[in-house]
């Protein structure tokens, strides 16, 4: 009889045993591989994908023109603003903050108003060997001339009163560098031109000038115009 205690007694262990495996079998959490797998391969690729976008994006603030910008002029931080665009190795070519000193620079290359701000086209001192005249217009300027358009300004001297030789041109592709409107008068008439001349012909324009010669600002014709 005590054999068979100790027979059943091992036995109901064993069970015992057996039910605790079952139930901490049921209990335990099974990942399946493939799952981790995936997981890991999503991640990695979403960090690769984020690091092929920050490598692409090289934006960089450049400056660009407010308004437009003519031989000679003298600009500073106030006559620009600043974009962030992608150039690649091309963005050394322009003027970026940073660049432009204490003192400002000087326009030796006309830049239009909403253009980037090309480096060459800005330099320590004036080099453009262009002078400023102010000459007065006629009558209504042409709707094309404008700050930066180019003109050439046509004369005719004054033989007799009211007779004119035959006009000429005076002075060939010279620059506009702004429009002045007289105080009172139409904003079509009575407006002065302020042209950027080469400095061997300014002698010449201001001799028209103070001879009373008759001068016309006609648009100047660009390459491929007719």
């Amino acid at each position: 009889m005590v054999r068979g205690a100790v027979r059943d007694g091992c036995r109901g262990e064993e069970r015992t045993m057996a039910s605790g495996r079952s139930r901490g079998e049921r209990g335990a959490v099974r990942i399946d591989p493939r799952l981790l797998i995936g997981v890991l391969l999503v991640a990695s690729s979403t960090a690769g994908v984020w690091f092929l976008v920050s490598g692409l994006d090289d934006a960089r603030e450049v400056y660009v023109a407010r308004d437009t910008l003519t031989p000679g002029t003298r600009i500073d931080e106030g006559d620009l603003a600043t974009e962030s665009v992608r150039l690649g190795a091309s963005a050394a070519h322009y003027l970026a903050p940073g660049d432009l000193g204490d003192d400002g620079l000087v326009v030796v290359r006309t830049v239009r108003a909403g253009e980037l701000v090309p480096a060459a086209a800005i330099d320590d001192s004036d080099s453009t060997g262009l002078a400023s005249v102010v000459v007065p217009s006629r009558g209504p300027l042409p709707a094309d001339v404008d700050r930066g358009s180019m003109v050439d300004v046509w004369t005719a001297s004054e033989r007799e009163r009211g007779v004119f030789d035959p006009p000429a041109v005076l002075v060939p592709g010279a620059e506009v560098a702004g429009v002045i409107a007289s105080d009172g008068m139409v904003a079509s008439e009575g407006v002065s031109v302020e042209l950027l001349v080469p400095r061997e012909k300014v002698a010449a324009l201001l001799q028209a000038l103070s001879a009373g010669d008759a001068i016309d600002l006609v648009p100047a014709r660009t390459a491929g115009g007719q």
